[in-house]
C-alpha cells in the first residue's frame, strides 16, 4: 500500500546528472556556434551588395546609359542628382521606399565608379577602412 501512495518523481542525482550532461553538451556546441554570427552578416553583406548591383545600379545604367558618379553616389539612386544628365530617370527612383541601403552593422556602402567599374565596399564590423580577419572591408568584386 506505501508504494502505491509514494509519489513517482527524479531524485537529486538523476537530477544532477542530466545538468551535468546538457553541461557538456553545450560546451561541445558552443564552440562550434560562436563566430558564425559575423560569417552570415558578411555573407548578408555580399547579398546585399550583388542585389544592389544587379538590381537599382543596372536598372539605372538601363535608363541613363551609364552608372551613377562616384561623387553621385547611391544617393543618385533616389533622387535624381542631375536632369539634364538622367532625362530619362526613373519618376519614383530605383530603391524601394526611397531609402538608402545599409549593411549588416547600420551603415552605408562605399560605392565607387571608375570609369564604368562600378565596386561596392562594406567597412565591416569595425567600421574603419582596411582591417583583418572579422574587421576586414567587404568588397563586392571580393564576393563569392
Amino acid at each position: 500500500m506505501q508504494n502505491r501512495r509514494m509519489k513517482k518523481g527524479f531524485s537529486l542525482i538523476e537530477l544532477m546528472i542530466v545538468i551535468v550532461i546538457l553541461g557538456l553538451l553545450a560546451a561541445m556546441v558552443m564552440p562550434a556556434l560562436t563566430g558564425k554570427g559575423e560569417e552570415a552578416k558578411r555573407d548578408l553583406v555580399c547579398v546585399q551588395m550583388k542585389s544592389l548591383y544587379n538590381g537599382a545600379l543596372d536598372m539605372f545604367k538601363l535608363n541613363n546609359s551609364l552608372y551613377p558618379s562616384t561623387e553621385e553616389g547611391l544617393a543618385a539612386l533616389v533622387t535624381n542628382p542631375d536632369e539634364e544628365k538622367y532625362p530619362n530617370y526613373s519618376s519614383s527612383g530605383y530603391l524601394k521606399d526611397g531609402k538608402m541601403p545599409k549593411d549588416s552593422w547600420g551603415n552605408e556602402f562605399i560605392y565607387i565608379n571608375d570609369a564604368g567599374s562600378v565596386e561596392l565596399i562594406s567597412l565591416g564590423a569595425d567600421r574603419k577602412e582596411g582591417g583583418d580577419n572579422e574587421s576586414k572591408d567587404i568588397k563586392m568584386s571580393e564576393c563569392k
